[in-house]
């Protein structure tokens, strides 16, 4: 318990050497969940001490000072705090060494980063943090509990203006008065938001959605239930023999979290080209893979590469497969069905809330595809998250399906796999396949019952990799490509219940 509630989990942060302790709290007089970080206070005597060591290095090291605010390089923060760690010892001698390194790590954030939002950004349970005004304090999404209140407060709206402008020259961009907008990302795939008085009324505001370093992959989904051995077994054949899907869902229901799970199952020996926004998808180091991201224009407004740029030029680089992070616009949903006409692979993420919706929103406007190119695609997988819960899961596994009423031709899905939520399981429906079990036994040339035991040896796999925890997307990979290119080998393991180290290295 604290004096203002009940705690429901207390853990410990590290920043650049600042340590913390996180407080999840329940109050009874709040409405939200509380998030109560101890973020170290410094004495107004230090801080005029900080300050002059401040304006010490601007004097002796301007070529290093002017690094620094263009670059988040860790050997630069390293070299930095060093620098300054010396300074100090020089000034305030006989510290410990944990409080010299605090102080530092302190003149750093302030320097060159967001103050006390550096803390929350090392965070990793953290998905999302949130500046709406001086006024109010901070919000954080975290991944269990949802959306939290902190503790902390960025007491004038001059400095989240001045963290705006960090960000900004970071990524060689700017954001005025004139130019009251950013939308960035991060060199280390953070994607940042921010917006200026008075086009957001009650203030500046700064949105920080945090780039997860350590992925989610398939042996995470499987423990907390999102996914299903057989539901990925499923896909993981679809993906073997070359058929596409859409991964489609609502606004954080997590579309390209599930995408990038499924793909350390595409074969080793193919050529792989990522498109996105937002540097999101990653895939195992050992893959051909090529990752292209759209520029937004510069202050004068030129150099933009938009999505379409990408997508017609990776058909000039002889993809295998093309992942694409999200279909928004109708020259995006033309290039990619173009290429999934001519035989290419395709992967996709849209915003639909089921796969019903996935084919009306491409048949009608403003997209407005004809049916014949809707229906070469295969499969569309729906992500969900329940509001009241927050848990995510595989609402429903649909292929795109024709059929003909009246003398006339109309696309429909068919589930293939559905989540119940009274028993929170993810079943097989009854329904036959109508579609991808005949283009599965046409591109692999297996039997029915062939392909019944491919998808249950693939099960004995899956059930493998996650009573091992192998959980890393280097690893999934390397058991995936394994399974291709000396099945007895993995499957020997597998049966007997062996270590992973026994694959080797990737």
């Amino acid at each position: 318990m604290e004096d203002n509630g009940e705690v429901l989990v207390r853990y410990s942060v590290i920043s650049d050497g600042i340590s913390s302790t996180v407080s999840i709290v329940k109050d009874l007089s709040k409405f939200i969940l509380k998030y109560n970080i101890d973020v170290p206070k410094i004495d107004e005597g230090t801080k005029a001490i900080l300050a002059e060591v401040r304006a010490e290095l601007i004097r002796q090291y301007p070529g290093k000072i002017q690094e620094l605010s263009q670059s988040s390089s860790d050997k630069l923060k390293t070299d930095f705090l060093d620098i300054v760690n010396q300074a100090l010892r020089g000034i305030i001698p006989g510290l410990d060494d944990a409080v010299y390194l605090q102080l530092s790590a302190t003149l750093l954030h302030e320097m060159f980063g967001l103050g006390e939002l550096e803390i929350l950004d090392s965070d990793p349970n953290l998905e999302e943090i949130v500046v709406n005004d001086s006024k109010t304090n901070v919000m954080v999404y975290h991944i269990k509990y949802g959306w939290l209140e902190t503790n902390l407060k960025v007491d004038t709206e001059a400095k989240i203006e001045a963290y705006s402008q960090q960000i900004a020259r970071k990524v060689g961009r700017q954001i005025t008065t004139l130019s009251p907008l950013l939308d960035a990302q991060l060199v280390n795939g953070d994607r940042v938001n921010a917006t200026l008085y008075p086009i957001s009324i009650h203030g500046n505001t700064l949105d920080i959605r945090k780039f997860r370093a350590d992925p989610w992959t398939v042996t995470d989904f499987l423990k907390m239930g999102t996914v299903s051995p057989p539901l990925v077994s499923f896909i993981w054949q679809a993906i073997q023999y070359e058929l596409s899907f859409i991964v489609t869902g609502g606004t954080a229901s997590g579309k390209t979290s599930l995408l990038n799970v499924f793909m350390p199952f595409i074969p080793p020996n193919q050529r792989i080209i990522s498109i996105e926004d937002t540097s999101e998808i990653v895939l195992p180091k050992f893959f051909q893979w090529v990752p292209l991201i759209t520029r937004q224009p510069n202050s004068e407004g030129k150099g933009e590469v938009k999505m379409l740029d990408l997508l017609v030029n990776s058909l000039r680089m002889r993809p295998d497969r093309l992942v694409v992070g999200e279909i928004r616009r109708k020259e995006d949903a033309e290039t990619l069905f173009e290429a999934l006409m001519t035989g290419h692979s395709v992967y996709a993420t849209m915003h639909a809330e089921t796969a019903q919706q996935v084919v009306k929103r491409l048949i009608s406007d403003p997209i407005n595809l004809p049916d014949i190119e809707v229906g070469t695609l295969d499969l569309i997988i729906t992500a969900f998250r329940q509001r009241r819960s927050g848990v995510r899961r595989v609402l429903e596994l649909a292929e795109v399906t024709e059929r003909v009423m009246a003398g006339k031709s109309e696309l429909k899905t068919n589930n293939i796999f559905e989540w119940k939520p009274r028993t929170d399981v993810i079943e097989r429906t009854i329904n036959a396949s109508q579609k991808v079990l005949n283009k599965l036994e046409l591109y692999s040339g297996l039997t029915s019952q062939e392909i019944s035991e491919d998808l249950l040896e693939k099960e004995k796999v899956l059930d493998w990799i996650l009573a091992k925890n192998i959980r890393a997307v280097n690893d999934i990979g390397l058991v995936a490509s394994t399974y291709y290119t000396d099945k007895q080998k993995l499957m020997d393991i597998v049966a007997r219940n062996g270590e992973a180290s026994e694959l080797g290295n990737s």
